[in-house]
């Protein structure tokens, strides 16, 4: 479905999103397992979900949504994304999620798509390189979700100064700045506070920041008090009934033990990101071991979980490469064929792996079907899943779309053909 232009329906930027019809009932949040899918490389490009957006600006030096503002100007950018905005995710996505038995989505967004103003912040409210406009389309995104009954989780993407240095917060760099300074955690705050104040209304979860990465010195104790910060700013702006997302920080859940848990704080969740292919020890893992490996986070989840705060395994996915085209940055290559760093260990070809299902061997197939009901016993062990993510150009083998369509994701998500893995 394509719109000509921003969502008619939507409100204006100063205005809060419209109670959609019918209302759906209140998620039973500790009871009923989320079940939901991202929906990733909308709102925050990334290289190896929509290569095609990288590749149309003969450019090899735009690595990332910033790189592209920088080189291609705002009104150039603009042209690209805004057909983007209005066609990559649709209210039919929405219907075919809710038709899969899924409960949430999952929505990325970067900092420079909230359109704070001065009277908003004391900070800098310029977003340069980025190009603002998603907001609207956001708005659209939850009207969506609220009328398919689809409870949303919506997520800083991307910060100030990037938390990660990723391409996936907006900027990949070496030198991610978010956390080195006042500036780039308060204005952060105040995204949080506009997006609760504006939008609470019609979101079930706010995570505060995803993926920071906390192992940069200096970071750990900034990330604990921006999440304490956080945690009330969002109370504040939207009251109790909206839950409140924290993530390990790449620190491991066992350091946020007894870290925000009631009676002190209510409400609250705690973020896993599970994927065993960004290291030589897990990608070098035979398929067996992949399923045993899922099962030891599961163990690991559930103590942590029975003693502390509800946690779910917000992102993971069906890859057990890492070879879809520039999953590792655009140019950068796969540790699985060798091309990620030349010399270094290699585990063979990734024809059939990623890219089109139609090279996908049954054998494959079967096993990629056994890996996701692994994953997903994570998940109903501990308060719910979030796959990563629902579609992708090229990467199928990261598409629940195309899982669904191939097989290996079940119609039903409680559908087993292999239970027990984990026993």
């Amino acid at each position: 479905m394509t719109q000509s232009g921003p969502p008619s329906s939507t409100p204006t930027t100063n205005s809060s999103a419209v109670n959609p019809s019918p209302t759906p009932t209140p998620f039973n949040y500790g009871s009923a397992p989320i079940r939901g899918v991202n929906l990733g490389g909308w709102f925050v490009l990334e290289p190896w979900i929509t290569p095609s957006i990288f590749q149309n600006t003969n450019n090899s030096g735009i690595i990332d949504e910033y790189s592209m503002g920088q080189i291609l100007g705002h009104d150039v950018m603009l042209d690209i994304l805004t057909p983007h905005w209005e066609t990559w995710i649709t209210e039919d996505d929405f219907k075919d999620i809710a038709a899969a038995g899924l409960n949430h989505v999952r929505i990325p967004l970067g900092y420079w798509s909230v359109p704070l103003t001065s009277s908003d912040t004391n900070y800098n409210t310029s977003v340069s390189p980025y190009v603002p406009g998603a907001w609207p389309y956001f708005l659209q995104a939850l009207s969506w979700a609220k009328s398919n009954n689809l409870h949303v989780i919506v997520d800083l993407h991307g910060a100030p100064g990037s938390q990660n240095g990723f391409d996936n917060s907006g900027q990949r760099t070496g030198n991610p700045t978010w956390g080195n300074d006042a500036a780039t955690v308060g204005r952060t705050l105040d995204v949080l506070k506009f997006v609760a104040g504006k939008a609470g209304g019609m979101i079930d979860v706010l995570e505060l920041l995803n993926e920071p990465t906390a192992y940069r010195a200096g970071i750990p104790d900034v990330l604990r008090k921006f999440w304490r910060d956080g945690y009330n700013v969002v109370r504040q702006a939207a009251g109790d009934d909206i839950k409140v997302m924290i993530g390990d920080g790449f620190l491991g859940v066992e350091n946020w033990s007894n870290f925000l848990t009631y009676p002190s704080a209510q409400g609250v969740f705690m973020d896993f990101h599970s994927y065993q292919i960004f290291n030589y020890n897990q990608i070098e893992l035979s398929r067996p071991d992949h399923i045993k490996y899922s099962c030891q986070v599961l163990d690991e989840l559930r103590s942590f979980e029975q003693s502390n705060i509800f946690t779910i395994i917000g992102e993971w996915s069906s890859a057990i490469t890492d070879c879809a085209k520039w999953l590792n940055g655009r140019g950068v290559g796969a540790r699985w064929d060798g091309t990620w760093q030349p010399g270094l260990q290699t585990f063979g070809s990734c024809d059939g792996y990623t890219g089109s299902m139609d090279d996908f061997s049954d054998d494959y197939k079967t096993f990629l079907r056994q890996y996701f009901e692994s994953q997903v016993e994570i998940g109903e062990g501990i308060q719910g899943w979030v796959y990563w993510t629902w579609k992708a150009e090229n990467a199928d083998d990261w598409s629940y779309q195309k899982g669904l369509e191939g097989g290996w994701i079940p119609q039903d998500p409680t559908d087993r053909q292999y239970p027990n893995l984990c026993d």
